[in-house]
């Protein structure tokens, strides 16, 4: 599990809120979830890039997304192995790893091990705390 202790983009909590919406800010800097099926990057089918909405850093790329049924975006793996950290989650009466970004630590979801191959991972990740990026002559 790679971990990160000190984010690379360091903010105030007045910075992020005069700059993310008030749903980005809850998912990404208070931690919280989106209700399932809220989102529209969860019907998202073209390709590109799905960055952090805090600090627009690549994290998911369209080729590594599935439909997991869970209502949220859900991707098999990071598009690098530097682009999110993890850390141990033990919230709700439950142990789960957490996903952030690597950069401004903005709580993106979680990691299961449910997913499908190659990796067997689920990346299950709040809409709120992305943004997309259509690939050039997808959009």
């Amino acid at each position: 599990m790679k971990t990160q202790t000190t984010p690379r983009i360091a903010k105030s909590e007045a910075e992020w809120r005069a700059e993310l919406t008030p749903e980005q800010f809850h998912v990404l800097r208070k931690h919280g979830t989106e209700r399932a099926g809220t989102s529209p990057l969860n019907r998202e089918k073209r390709k590109g890039m799905f960055r952090c909405a805090g600090c627009g850093k690549p994290l998911f790329a369209s080729d590594a997304k599935f439909e997991s049924g869970t209502g949220w975006p859900s991707f098999f793996e990071p598009v690098d192995k530097d682009a999110v950290s993890e850390h141990t989650d033990r919230s709700f009466f439950m142990t789960r790893t957490e996903v952030r970004c690597a950069d401004c630590d903005g709580h993106l979801g979680h990691v299961f091990t449910d997913g499908p191959r190659p990796t067997g991972l689920r990346y299950c990740m709040n809409g709120a705390a992305l943004s997309f990026e259509p690939q050039a002559g997808h959009e």
